[in-house]
């Protein structure tokens, strides 16, 4: 007798009476019972419906509805409020509300106090407030949307401006310092000129190959903001570009992100933020 694979997600057994059971199963979506011969139309047709049907949020069924815990499941399972983000945004934020839903899981979304989130927000660092409070702004008007809430107890929450000179700006002998330490075909060399003379984000920089580079000019798609920009490269980078052996490009190498992150931590680990041109492009 030809056994036939079964459709997609489709998980089937025997029981000791020699019934079979057949369920639809696929990770995020509630198991869905299929009755009938697999393959067969009437099957199918259920198949179809259960593919069909709603995503269930992620940790329902264990939470209590309008729970805190509830409308953090809801959010982060949301593709507008959530999904949308950039990758980094999002491991910030679910990192940020995983905690909060550990510590207030339980309690009612809709009795959230301003005077609570004020609280926990002055038990935290000023920068780490701060990314706290913009992650806690976008849950409650995801709330608000969603009926979970009248009013936004974010609203009216301001921090103090956070005190301090910022990042250290390099001055052109440091530079110097640097460049006579690393010589030009180095990682470390290749690192500082990308992020002097494309003045990038260090998570743009370290997705740059050669392949994005036509008739001198670096085409460059903004990790965080999506933006798309043609940068003319500089005649400097140019050089240090042509000295570089192999491909700027090493997706695929499991290691790519970390051998970039120390190359760039260690060329310019304090002018990330810095926005330089020395000579105009």
């Amino acid at each position: 007798m030809t056994r036939h694979k079964l459709p997609k997600y489709v998980q089937g057994w025997v029981d000791s009476e020699g019934r079979a059971h057949h369920y639809l199963r696929r990770s995020g979506y509630p198991r869905v019972r299929l009755p009938g011969l697999p393959w067969s139309p009437s099957f199918m047709a259920e198949y179809e419906k259960a593919m069909s049907g709603a995503r269930t949020a992620i940790g329902a069924g264990r939470i209590k509805p309008g729970s805190v815990a509830a409308v953090v499941a809801e959010y982060l399972d949301s593709q507008s409020a959530f999904g949308s983000k950039a990758a980094g945004t999002q491991r910030q934020r679910r990192g940020i509300l995983e905690r909060f839903r550990t510590a207030y899981g339980d309690r009612p979304f809709a009795l959230l106090p301003p005077e609570w989130i004020e609280a926990r927000l002055d038990s935290m660092s000023p920068h780490a407030a701060r990314n706290c409070l913009g992650t806690l702004r976008s849950l409650c008007q995801f709330a608000l949307k969603r009926g979970y809430l009248r009013t936004d107890p974010t609203a009216n929450i301001k921090l103090r401006p956070i005190k301090g000179d910022g990042f250290h700006t390099w001055s052109e002998d440091e530079i110097a310092q640097f460049e006579a330490r690393h010589a030009v075909g180095t990682k470390e060399r290749l690192a500082l000129a990308l992020l002097l003379y494309t003045a990038q984000r260090r998570s743009d920089v370290i997705r740059m190959g050669r392949q994005h580079i036509k008739d001198g000019v670096l085409i460059v798609k903004q990790q965080k903001t999506g933006a798309t920009l043609a940068i003319p490269v500089h005649p400097h980078l140019q050089t240090v570009l042509d000295a570089t052996p192999g491909e700027l490009d090493v997706s695929g190498h499991r290691d790519r992100q970390a051998v970039w992150r120390q190359c760039a931590q260690r060329a310019i680990s304090k002018l990330v933020r810095r926005r330089r041109f020395t000579t105009a492009l």
